[in-house]
């Protein structure tokens, strides 16, 4: 799974996979913790990041919202700056 984003500590990454299916969506670890983001909404699928981490990546994909879903649909990596 490729990087897109490091910032704070937090990996961003997505699938790049054919097979890949379901909503489009982005994961972020930091540290031992893992979260599902949903690229649409912004808002955490699944995961167990705190609410600070949570804020930063939402706070991060908001500024890359439709470079995000233009990585999803055309399956093609593309990295991100991080947040500043």
């Amino acid at each position: 799974m490729p990087v897109i984003a490091r910032f704070y500590g937090i990996i961003v990454k997505m699938y790049f996979s054919q097979s890949e299916h379901g909503t489009p969506h982005f994961h972020a670890i930091y540290g031992e913790f893992n979260a599902v983001f949903s690229i649409e909404s912004l808002e955490m699928m699944e995961g167990d990041l705190s609410g600070r981490a949570q804020l930063l990546v939402k706070e991060w994909a908001g500024i890359y919202q439709k470079e995000l879903l233009k990585m999803w649909t055309r399956q093609e990596f593309k990295q991100l700056p991080g947040l500043e």
